[in-house]
């Protein structure tokens, strides 16, 4: 081809700082802030069920726990998916053992990992499943996750003909979290909305339950 149709591109010249520029995007983090972690749940993702039942069984003391995928979301939310890791063992007399470990800097390159353990026995429905989930509520409580449940006042709660609830029991308002202000917290709200409720027997069923004050 001839000379004037040629094309000459530019050259392409990454320069030092630019080399830096990239890299320290890369490696951009953002800093955990562990306080978030023990922040009160959304009504949606609190379960209750009957502690203890009045002679005549018509009402329930209301014992409200949280699920293993609750857990999971806030872990996601505060730490991030990569920066958050579980462990189980066999407990020493039985039942099994659960650790959380947490990237508490949150930095991928130079990551500081602390891990804090519980442990429960197994459930008497699915044993093996209903330990490990109760397990990890344990250590995500020694994280703060759901442990102002424990202060919430004692509520007795009529009962129906098949021993549940007939009525939502109350979350005090100082237990209520703020509404969402930024477009992220409100997507995640609505994501939390729209879990099926087919979802919420399956997990009373397999002992998905806060454990009890020791």
């Amino acid at each position: 081809m001839g000379g004037d149709n040629q094309v000459t591109l530019p050259p392409i010249i990454l320069t030092y700082q630019n080399l830096t520029e990239t890299l320290m995007e890369a490696t951009t983090f953002r800093p955990i802030d562990l306080n978030r972690l023990r922040e009160p749940f959304p009504a949606p993702d609190i379960e209750w069920k009957p502690g203890a039942v009045t002679r005549d069984r018509t009402r329930g003391l209301a014992m409200a726990y949280i699920t293993s995928r609750a857990i999971q979301d806030r872990l996601d939310d505060v730490c991030g998916p990569a920066n958050w890791r579980n462990d189980f063992r066999p407990g020493p007399e039985g039942g099994v053992l659960c650790g959380i470990s947490v990237n508490v800097t949150g930095d991928p390159v130079n990551p500081q990992w602390v891990t804090k353990w519980d442990g429960a026995e197994n459930t008497e429905v699915e044993a093996i499943k209903g330990g490990l989930s109760s397990a990890m509520k344990r250590a995500a409580v020694q994280w703060g996750i759901g442990r102002y449940l424990y202060d919430m006042p004692s509520q007795w709660v009529p009962l129906n003909d098949k021993g549940r609830f007939a009525e939502v029991p109350r979350i005090p308002a100082k237990y209520v979290p703020q509404a969402p202000t930024s477009p992220e917290q409100r997507a995640q709200r609505a994501s939390v909305q729209h879990r099926t409720a087919s979802e919420r027997p399956n997990a009373a069923r397999n002992g998905e339950r806060t454990p009890p004050r020791s």
